[in-house]
This record gives structure tokens, sequence and C-alpha cells, in this order.
């Protein structure tokens, strides 16, 4: 258990945090949720010792061992992987060593002996015989495979290496566990042995992660960091963004009577009472949820930008037609004989193990690059608005504000009222729409873009992995907006809410050719036959 008391937290004359006083208990899982700058990855920081406080402190049950994913990606090239893994338990790894050390002594004392026989015995009860096994398991669970384990961490790619550093913190069965963002660069398979893992995880998990669907899977309850205070919530993400807005109507609706707002809270947590997850904690999730009242729910200090597309003019029958498109890049063939054409009510996701297809897929298809082979036609009726990956030589070396940036691409209403009433839905009020575009943050160039696509009025939105550096707020405020746009929608994403709410058909892109299919997302993952199909198209890569 973790007991978090009257800790304060002072930047100079900002407070993050003021007299946060929690207690974190085995057997849930806490999301840390807050809006970006308000202090998530910093508060772990504190739980993890790495950073002091103003005031306060935070205590552990005695004996517990805490683990933290780490986030230098070259802390242990020397080390080999395996070894990178038990370095997680650092006790067990120390007793390793020093027992090792020992034994390979040409001139073994009797103290030695005694040494080593304590050793042995600490070794036996932290189950050190297993720690290998143990740990090549967590990695396989990862997508590592036994012919990289032996390897140095200096031979492996950027990816393999968050998944040996993720697996280093899983490694031992830790009595706690604190986890900044752990489904980064990670594929669907390993995110969903990790979700597994931490269903059927017993101890204390504290985790930020701006992956909504990760969140709901995991999670038993919210640690909303807001007003400089931390909040708990029982419940997954999903809960507490619906509750939060509940509890805004209700706060809005001074004309309501108390009994109508029980009614309504009552019906809500029936509602996602009977969607309770199948996790190990389901039950006691429920009965929890059943307790809650009025006062329980608090609205949120939270900023949604606004984002929605409308189109200017129908679009056809014809909306696009790709024959045949191969392309080689740097000797690699990422593009096999690509072949597929589009209806006027699509909404596709592109997902595939390799990024760098997709999005060389996608401005082959806006004309920012050629094919070597094949064609792509789109229909006469069709307007396309692109949202690339690399958004860079929009903004760099830009000396316009926001506000100049942005009435570039207005053709309705150039207006400086006009454009500031967009910004200003957008999150960028009063004079913050004179910021230099060159010096903005990447989830501000994110709004910029996303506004942009939105003044053009397009009937065919073409999105490169868009949720990239936006807050969760933003994420579901892009997820609703492209939600309810009637037009034409190809994307791409690791956001798995965004594709599993909005695609209504899904292509994976392979090394050998795509699969196709008029699907949910999940329902694409769980179709075995499919998975044989897409697992046979990489295999003979």
């Amino acid at each position: 258990m973790i007991t978090v008391n009257n800790v304060s937290l002072q930047f100079g004359g900002r407070k993050l945090f003021e007299d946060v006083n929690i207690k974190f208990t085995p057997g849930n899982c806490y999301g840390l949720i807050g809006a970006n700058g308000a202090g998530k990855s910093t508060f772990l920081k504190i739980l993890a010792g790495e950073q002091e406080t103003t005031t306060g402190d935070v205590s552990f049950s005695p004996g517990e061992r805490l683990a933290v994913l780490k986030q230098d990606h070259y802390a242990y090239e020397d080390q080999a992987v395996l070894e990178t893994v038990i370095m997680g338990h650092e006790r067990l790894y120390q007793v390793m060593k020093e027992k090792d050390a020992i034994y390979m002594k040409e001139d073994f004392s009797d103290e030695d002996g005694m040494r080593a026989a304590e050793l042995e015995g600490e070794f036996a009860e932290m189950n050190g015989w297993e720690a290998e096994s143990e740990a090549a398991m967590v990695l396989q669970g990862l997508g590592i495979t036994d012919a990289s384990h032996h390897k140095l961490m200096s031979e492996l790619t950027g990816g393999e290496k968050v998944k040996v550093l993720l697996a280093q913190a899983l490694f031992g069965k830790p009595d706690i566990l604190l986890l900044d963002e752990p489904t980064n660069g990670l594929d669907i398979k390993a995110i969903q042995w990790l979700e597994e893992f931490l269903i059927n995880f017993e101890n204390t998990v504290i985790v930020v992660s701006h992956d909504r669907h990760f969140l709901n899977k995991v999670c038993t309850h919210m640690a909303d960091l807001d007003f400089g205070k931390i909040q708990l919530y029982v419940g997954n993400y999903d809960f507490w963004y619906e509750s939060s807005q509940l509890a805004s109507r209700m706060a809005n609706d001074q004309n309501k009577k108390k009994e109508e707002k029980i009614k309504e809270l009552q019906n809500f947590i029936a509602r996602f009472s009977s969607n309770a997850s199948k996790a190990r904690q389901a039950t006691s999730r429920k009965k929890l949820l059943d307790k809650i009242t009025l006062d329980d729910i608090r609205p949120s200090s939270r900023r949604y930008p606004f984002v929605g597309f409308s189109m200017e003019r129908e679009i056809g029958n014809d909306v696009l037609y790709v024959d045949n498109v191969s392309k080689t890049i740097d000797g690699v063939k990422v593009l096999d004989n690509v072949t597929f054409s589009l209806n006027k009510t699509d909404k596709v996701a592109f997902v595939g193990r390799n990024d760098v297809a997709i999005t060389t897929l996608f401005k082959i298809m806006m004309g920012e690059m050629e094919p070597d082979t094949g064609t792509v036609k789109w229909g006469v009726t069709t307007t396309q608005s692109y949202f690339p990956k690399d958004n860079s030589e929009y903004f760099e070396g830009s000396d316009k504000s926001i506000l100049d940036w942005l009435r570039q691409f207005s053709p309705a209403d150039e207006s400086d009222t006009f454009l500031r009433g967009f910004l200003g839905r957008m999150l960028f009020s009063g004079e913050e729409v004179m910021k230099k575009a060159s010096v903005l943050s990447g989830g501000e160039k994110v709004r910029c873009m996303l506004s942009k696509m939105m003044l053009s009025n397009s009937n065919v939105l073409v999105l490169d992995d868009p949720t990239n550096h936006l807050d969760l707020e933003s994420i579901t405020a892009l997820n609703n907006g492209l939600e309810t746009f009637k037009g034409v929608l190809l994307f791409s994403s690791h956001d798995h809410q965004l594709i599993s709410t909005i695609a209504t058909r899904i292509i994976e892109v392979t090394p050998n050719g795509i699969v196709d299919k008029e699907a949910t997302y999940d329902q694409f993952l769980e179709n075995e036959s499919l998975q044989q199909q897409v697992e046979s198209l990489y295999q003979n890569a």
C-alpha cells in the first residue's frame, strides 16, 4: 500500500499539488489522469522517490518492493536482454552477482561458504531459480522472441528496447508498479498481452496513459489530478468521463429538483454497472459503483476543444481507386501490389506493424510520393483534406501568429472575429492567438492542423496518426468529431478506442499485400481466420 500524506509541490510561484492525501491499496489499478501540464509524470516521480516534495511524505507498507517503468532507452546498452529484465528486481540481481562472484573464487574460504549459503537461502526465497524462465515468459508475451534474449540491448531496435524496459518493470511480481505511458511504442498484440497481465495482477498498479481503451480495460479506479488535488473515483476512464459530464449538466441545471438528479444518477450507475469489465475486480467494482451518491461526482475543470467536420458538397459513387501500388524504400519493399476501392460511406482504418508502410501509402494517395508501380485515382466529386504524420513543414520557420497562420487556410471568412471565435473553440483564447506558429507545442500544432482541416469543408478526410501529442480531452473531442462526420474517412491510429468506435472497414497493410474486411476493429481482431491470413502475410515477408 502507498500512503501519501499532505504532499505539496511548488515550482517557483506555481503550485502543482497542495496537501494531497491519498491511499493506493493492493488489488487495484489506478489510472492517473489530468490535463497536460497538471503534473501526472511528476507525481509518479514523487511516488518513486525521484522528486522531492515541498511538504509531506510518501510511505509504503514495510518490505514492499517498488518497480518503475524506466524511460531511458539507452541505459542498458552493454547488458544482455535477459539480464536487463532481471535487473528490475534489484535485490535479486545483487544476490545473483554476489553469489556468482563467490563461486568464481579460486581460494574459496569457510567464510565464503557461509556467505554463499546465506545468499542461496535468500535467492530461493525470492524465487531466484525461476528468474530466467519468468523473465523469458514476460519477454515472449511482449513479442521479444527467444533469439533476442541473449543479445545486447544495443543490438535491439527502439521498439524492442521499449518492450524490454516494460518487461523489466513487470518482472518478479513487484508489490507496487508505476507505469508512465506503458503502451507507447507497443503493437496491438503486446498491448493485449499487457492488458491481461495487469487485469490479473494482484498488487498495486498506478498508470499514466493517453490510451482510453487501455485505461478502460485495466483500471479499477481513476485518480483525477485537478485543482491541485487528487480525487479518487471508482471505475474506469469512460465512467469517470461520463460522470464528470453528468455532474456538469446537473450543476448547470439549477431548476432540476434533487429527486430528478438522484434518479438520473441511479440510471447512470445502473448502465455502467451492467457493463462492468470482465476483469477480476469487476464484482467488487460493481458494488462500489452502486454506493456512489450525488456528492461523490464532481464537475471537472477540464476544457474540451470542439472538433467538427462539415462537407461543402455531397460525394458521388466514385471515390478512390488504388490499383496494384508497390513501393520500395531503401531497398525494402513496404507496399506490394496494393489494390482496393472505396465506397462513399466508408470509414477505413489502416492498420499494420509497419507505420512507414501506411504513411507511404497515404503519401502516394495524396500525390506527395510516386509509386514504383500502380495508379491512384480520385473521383471527380471528391475533395480531400490531409493530416500528415509529420506536420513540421507547416510550422518550421513561420513568422506568422496562430491567427495569421490559420487565415491562409480560411476560404470563407478571413476576419479576425471569425478566426478568433474558431480558435477559441480549439482552446486558443485571448492573446494566445498571437503566439508564433513556429514555437507551438506538439499538441498545439495538432489542434492547428485539425482547425485547417475543419475550414476546408472537404468530403474526404485522410488522417495519419492524428492522436499523437494530444491529451485525453482532445482525443475524446476528435473521436466525437470523426464519429459524426458524414463523408469518407481514411485514417491510421494506435488508439484502439478511436479505431473501434469509428471504423466500418479495416485494411491491414503487410509487406506482402493487404487484408481488407468490412468489419469493426474488434470483429477484425477476433476473427481467427482473418488473423491467420494476416499472420501468413507477415511470415512470408
